[in-house]
């Protein structure tokens, strides 16, 4: 498959068959995804549509009843550290005692491994990062006395630290103000021009046209995937969303 650049390879991510449930209440149906390299695909879809599940399917996070994934040709366990991964932010547990450069530095643990502590280099990177998302004044900040705008920025420069190829983000935008999110886009599409993969579940459909790529259209099954002004149409969101679309959506989406 030909990337963003134009080089070809094997898709950053190829999805076969997927089929996820929870407590035998099926979530993903035979979900096939394949999405290029260097590109920004965000994944949308309702409430309870499976998003989270896919990404976290993706990192063997949660067990397949059936299906296989592939990160660059090869399974997720031989291409970890070529993943980084941004989490909701309400699924962090914000009191837990560390500051955020201590945050950053764990994104370098893939590297070092679990015996070796970060020394000078890494603790440099990482500095690097936090400046990235204009958090180096809050390096020694306790990360329960962050706002969530700055809690966020300090998860992306821990994404940003492991050096990834392709950055799973789950809902990067929400609980952030307008300064922070501007401050996200730009991030990514910075990333992106360096020729990394970010895939991003996102809630927001009005401004999906204008941050991404790519989009997959999730509820339980793939309705629809591939680039934005090809599949984020009216017809496909009315599919995903169940004839429940909010109309400000219909205004953002291409005409069937």
């Amino acid at each position: 498959m030909t990337s963003r650049d134009g080089a070809a390879g094997p898709p950053a991510l190829a999805i076969r068959d997927l089929t996820v449930a929870y407590r035998d209440k099926p979530v993903l149906w035979d979900v096939d995804l394949t999405l290029p390299r260097g590109l920004l695909t965000a994944i949308i879809g309702p409430n309870g549509a499976g998003k989270t599940t896919l990404i976290k399917a993706a990192m063997d996070m949660v067990p397949a009843l059936a299906g296989t994934v592939e990160i660059f040709g090869r399974p997720y366990r031989e291409q970890r550290r070529l993943v980084g991964y941004v989490p909701q932010r309400t699924s962090v547990d914000w009191d837990f005692p560390t500051d955020a450069l201590d945050v950053v530095l764990m994104g370098t643990y893939g590297e070092l491994g679990w015996v070796r502590r970060p020394g000078r280099a890494e603790i440099a990177r990482a500095m690097d990062c936090l400046e990235q998302v204009g958090m180096t004044a809050f390096a020694r900040r306790q990360i329960s006395q962050l706002s969530g705008g700055q809690q966020q920025r300090v998860f992306l420069a821990r994404a940003l630290a492991q050096n990834a190829e392709l950055y799973f983000m789950d809902e990067p935008f929400a609980g952030v103000d307008a300064t922070t999110e501007r401050a996200i886009v730009e991030l990514l599409k910075t990333l992106r021009a360096r020729g990394k993969t970010l895939v991003c579940v996102h809630h927001d459909l009005q401004s999906a046209p204008d941050y991404f790529d790519w989009v997959a259209l999730l509820n339980g099954r793939l309705i629809a995937a591939g680039p934005m002004a090809q599949a984020f149409t009216e017809e496909n969101l009315v599919r995903t969303y169940g004839g429940r679309l909010p109309l400000p959506a219909v205004a953002g989406a291409a005409p069937a």
